[in-house]
């Protein structure tokens, strides 16, 4: 379709807005048989509802307890495994402590001739061991982190009691505590040890998996008991007689002993009653026996005191099958809860594994009916993708950039050609589509409308400044007061600058500037050809510049460019400073930098102004109010040079990367001829003569300070296109050709005499000319210059009296140092 501004165009897609509101086809009619013209409801309550049956039929009635039971027996399976490390550091413990308070008795024997350092090196390996079976039980509790709470208690009292331990193993070896107090802290350790054993709980559907967890606490509980009867009757031992409650406990301790025996009996299973029996009788469980039914107290005879040595070797080999009776007993339990888990694991995937299967069918019975939504909602949303990221961009793109009349721009129909929702929601974003690309050519002929009046000013205000900088030429010449040339030099570069904001409006409205050149120029030109548009030019310093070239083509918005960024950087820096300007080679590129002392960016603003730079924005009111960076970005990017601002020392420094291909080679012969007074700034000018010098007149009171001498202005062009030495035009230049410098043979009648031509290239007419050619005169030529003589120098060599003083007044004054350059100082024309 063909899309226009105008009335018809908005009363056309008004209609088609309508059209789409009422009804999408009207041709065509729904047929509740054809799948894809159910309502969107109907299909997602087909394809939701068996599946929702089915799901709430099996799975809610078996997966939560299930999961609930696999995720309990997971639990109580890993605080039974944990058990072999718990068992290990009690064992550990025990050694400890039996040992502890056999040296305990044997310090308290010696009295002041114990060997301290002999118990210590006696107990040294135990408590390593023991350090080790605690360090091995919490890197095994580490997975259990996220354990019930009563396990997470049991095993946080379990390390305090190891801490108390480690706390009291310093008093051992001066034996200024009690023995009851040195061992009570070993007893609470293996107390809180056998506690954490016993917290595994299956749950109270599971009888059996909790007489697994009595039976192995059951039995540690046996092989403690043997372990405080070995630690009192070795204690006995080493102090050579019994103490006065010494039977009293082992009495206490042997009940308690067989009493646990017998609870473990009769919970334990046929196999581990008869492991037991059969390590009764071993030699070494028997040994120990014996020696043990030594120390009991009989009728009339006094319990014997048994051989440390034999005793502890005796009762050291009866705790090792008790330790080895211990694991057998603790593998079955575990084996018991990993089988538990395991089962309960395989119930719980075999049923959700019936559940799954009834979800495939259900998915199955929905298949067409899921098949013919996902395909419409996937054809929709490509054509909505593509209509979003390549289709209407490229009808934006093509009007953004149209210089002539409305391109054709064709709207694609709708992909999805159904009668349900998905289908009117296409043919919605057709629609979309429609009127977004209506919206965009109104937009885009509003845009060339503007961009054409601002084309049209831009011209009538570029003629009107050329006239009036040609007019303040003619000023220029005629003025011979200083001051009034000044002023006119001054409003001569307010017109410079009013051309460079004509130019400013072309580049807004994407128009190339009328200034070309057609031969390359000096890199060093074009810099000073920028700093010349600007206002505050004298604060500009080449520090180096390269001896490069630049392509004629890009020279004028290059010199824009680069006026631009002087500009910004002489006006938001202090009055009293420099900006200073280098340019260097960077490989087959070249590299320009301005550095000002200024106000500088934050680093948000200095991110927000790369980025324009980096992406030239469209045109806008805010481009109105930052116009300097906005025509930056753009020529930039026409150019194809590389802007970037960064914060330099108390300012900015813009860093231009010129391509290689805007660069031209070294010209065989000079381009420039030498440097005009109209561009004697930054001290390239002439040192004034000494006939030249203000001195005060004859008969006038002298004035308090010297007239300075001033830099001139410049503009682009006598910086560009200096007049050549001959006093012919340049190749480039405002004023047309001159004159011969000769008169020629007298021209007849019939070929008309002109003086030249002028800025448009037209002939200049010479008045009476003809007449006297028809005489047989020649056509005038211009006499000879009169030069008056200068008032003030003249009077100046009558009052060199004054000249001293004057001299020392004038260096009050403030002015910007300029570095000399060759033999020229600062100033302006004489």
């Amino acid at each position: 379709m063909r899309v226009g501004a105008g009335p018809a165009l908005g009363s056309t897609a008004g209609q088609h807005r309508r059209r789409f509101d009422e009804r999408v086809v009207p041709h065509r009619r729904r047929s509740p048989m054809r799948l894809r013209d159910w309502r969107l409801r109907t299909k997602l309550a087909t394809v939701l509802v068996v599946p929702s049956l089915a799901f709430l039929v099996l799975a809610g009635v078996q997966t939560s307890s299930l999961v609930g039971q696999t995720t309990v027996l997971s639990d109580f399976a890993e605080q039974v495994g944990i058990g072999r490390e718990i068992t290990t550091a009690v064992h550990r413990i025990q050694q400890e402590r039996d040992r502890t308070a056999g040296e305990l008795a044997e310090l308290r024997r010696a009295a002041g001739s114990a060997d301290r350092n002999a118990a210590i090196e006696e107990l040294e390996p135990l408590r390593a061991a023991t350090d080790q079976a605690i360090a091995d039980l919490r890197r095994a509790a580490d997975p259990l982190a996220d354990a019930d709470a009563s396990w997470r208690v049991a095993f946080s009292e379990v390390l305090e009691a190891y801490d108390r331990i480690v706390y009291i193993r310093p008093a051992v070896p001066p034996a200024v505590l009690s023995s009851d107090t040195i061992l009570s802290n070993y007893h609470r350790a293996v107390g809180a040890l056998l506690d954490l054993l016993a917290e595994p709980n299956p749950g109270q559907d599971r009888p059996a998996l909790s007489d697994a967890v009595l039976r192995y606490v059951q039995f540690a509980r046996v092989k403690e008991l043997a372990s405080r009867i070995r630690a009192e009757l070795y204690a006995a031992a080493r102090a050579g007689r019994y103490g006065s409650e010494d039977q009293v406990v082992l009495s206490d301790l042997r009940a308690q002993q067989l009493t646990a025996l017998g609870a473990f009996r009769v919970a334990a299973t046929t196999e581990q009653v008869r492991r037991y029996d059969q390590m009764s009788v071993d030699p070494a469980f028997a040994a120990a026996a014996e020696l043990e039914e030594r120390s009991l107290p009989t009728a009339g005879v006094t319990p014997t005191v048994l051989p440390a040595a034999q005793w502890w070797t005796a009762s050291e080999r009866r705790q090792e099958l008790l330790g080895q009776a211990e694991e057998s007993v603790l593998a079955d339990a575990v084996r018991q809860a990993d089988d538990a888990a395991t089962g309960q694991l395989r119930t719980t995937l075999l049923v959700a594994g019936g559940i799954v299967a009834v979800l495939l069918v259900a998915v199955l019975i929905s298949l067409l009916i899921g098949r013919s939504l996902a395909r419409s909602m996937r054809l929709l949303r490509s054509q909505a993708l593509r209509i979003a990221q390549v289709e209407l961009p490229d009808a934006l793109d093509r009007l953004r950039t149209v210089s002539g009349g409305v391109p054709h721009i064709d709207v694609a129909p709708a992909v999805v050609r159904s009668l349900d929702e998905i289908g009117e929601l296409a043919e919605a974003f057709v629609a979309v589509h429609r009127s977004a690309v209506s919206v965009a050519v109104e937009q885009a002929s509003m845009r060339r409308n503007v961009n054409a009046m601002f084309v049209n000013l831009a011209r009538r205000s570029q003629v009107l400044v050329e006239r009036q900088l040609e007019l303040l030429d003619d000023l220029e010449r005629e003025e011979d007061d200083p001051d009034q040339l000044e002023n006119l030099f001054k409003l001569d570069h307010l017109a410079a600058r009013m051309r460079r904001n004509d130019e400013s409006l072309l580049v807004l409205a994407g128009t190339e500037s009328t200034r070309r050149w057609q031969r390359p120029v000096g890199l060093g030109a074009v810099l000073l050809a920028a700093a010349a548009e600007i206002e505050q030019y004298q604060r500009v310093r080449h520090e180096s510049v390269a001896d490069l070239y630049v392509v004629g083509h890009a020279v004028g918005e290059l010199v824009h460019l680069l006026a631009e960024l002087l500009e910004n950087a002489t006006a938001f820096s202090r009055p009293d400073t420099l900006v200073s300007v280098t340019a260097r080679a960077d490989g087959a590129d070249a590299v320009v930098e301005i550095t000002d002392r200024g106000l500088g960016m934050s680093p948000a603003a200095l991110a927000e102004a790369n980025t324009v730079l980096a992406t030239p924005p469209a045109a806008d009111v805010a481009t109105v109010e930052r116009m300097g960076l906005f025509v930056v970005s753009h020529l930039a990017a026409r150019l194809g040079v590389r802007v970037r601002l960064h914060g330099g020392q108390g300012g900015l420094v813009a860093v231009l990367q010129l391509p290689g291909v805007l660069l031209a080679p070294a010209p065989a012969e000079p381009l420039d001829a030498a440097i005009p007074a109209r561009m004697l700034t930054n001290g390239h000018a002439a040192a004034p003569s000494a006939g030249a010098i203000d001195l005060p007149v004859a008969g006038r009171r002298p004035v308090a300070v010297p007239r300075q001498r001033r830099p001139l202005p410049v503009r682009a062009e006598d910086v560009l296109a200096p007049p050549t030495s001959d006093g012919g035009g340049s190749w480039w230049s405002r004023q047309g050709p001159p004159a011969p410098k000769a008169p020629g043979p007298v021209a007849s009648a019939a070929i008309p005499i002109t003086g030249g031509v002028n800025a448009r290239g037209l002939p200049t007419r010479v008045p009476m000319a003809q007449l006297a050619a028809m005489h047989g005169s020649v056509r005038p030529q211009p006499g000879p210059n009169a030069h008056d003589p200068d008032p003030d120098a003249v009077g100046g060599m009558l009052s060199r009296l004054y000249s001293g003083v004057r001299r020392a007044e004038a260096e009050d004054t403030t002015e910007i140092p300029v570095p000399p350059t060759g033999g020229h100082g600062e100033g302006g024309r004489q």
